[in-house]
């Protein structure tokens, strides 16, 4: 296998065509990506279902909207607690992933993390790929990948986020971004 290059932190966005429904119009953000895989969460799926409902110590902490978003097809019954923490130093319960955006460990008090955060999103499930999988996705043009800010974790309007996403481009992926809904009607 050849050596992969880490896209960890980096936003997957998917393309027009991708047909499949866990991922239409999504933007992923990459948590992990080398050699055994990739994982990552759908930051633009919010789903009706309030923090306060399932991880009720940490709904405070959340930014609007206040809902659990679904970060993907694997596991949709895990938590994964995202969250941006300016500056060099993190604490004890947050692991760094890329510049500012990290993960939490939700099994920490929520008063240790509380001070330092940033902005936090929670996640039930992820998006996986195995092995080679995602490259393979990426070679036939399923997704575009593009750097990600921190507010891309806690947009206010994650529904607006993959036009968002492409309209800051400086290329021809900014011009993706007025893709119709549905091109049929056109």
């Amino acid at each position: 296998m050849t050596e992969v290059s880490s896209l960890t932190g980096r936003l997957l966005v998917a393309a027009p065509a991708l047909t499949d429904p866990n991922f239409d119009r999504a933007v992923v953000l990459l948590l992990d990506h080398d050699e055994e895989g990739s994982l990552g969460v759908v930051l633009n799926r919010p789903t009706p279902v309030g923090v306060g409902d399932i991880l009720a110590s940490w709904a405070a902490l959340t930014g609007e909207p206040g809902v659990v978003f679904q970060g993907g097809p694997v596991s949709l019954d895990s938590a994964l607690g995202v969250a941006v923490i300016p500056g060099d130093e993190g604490p004890l319960g947050w692991r760094r992933v890329h510049g500012a955006i990290g993960l939490v460990d939700l099994e920490t008090p929520p008063e240790l993390l509380g001070p330092a955060l940033g902005s936090l999103r929670i996640f039930a499930g992820y998006a996986g790929w195995g092995p080679g999988q995602l490259e393979g996705e990426l070679t036939e043009g399923a997704w575009y990948v593009v750097e990600s800010e921190p507010g891309d974790v806690s947009s206010p309007c994650p529904e607006q986020l993959w036009r968002a996403v492409l309209r800051r481009q400086r290329s021809e992926l900014a011009m993706i971004a007025t893709y119709p809904d549905d091109p049929s009607l056109n």
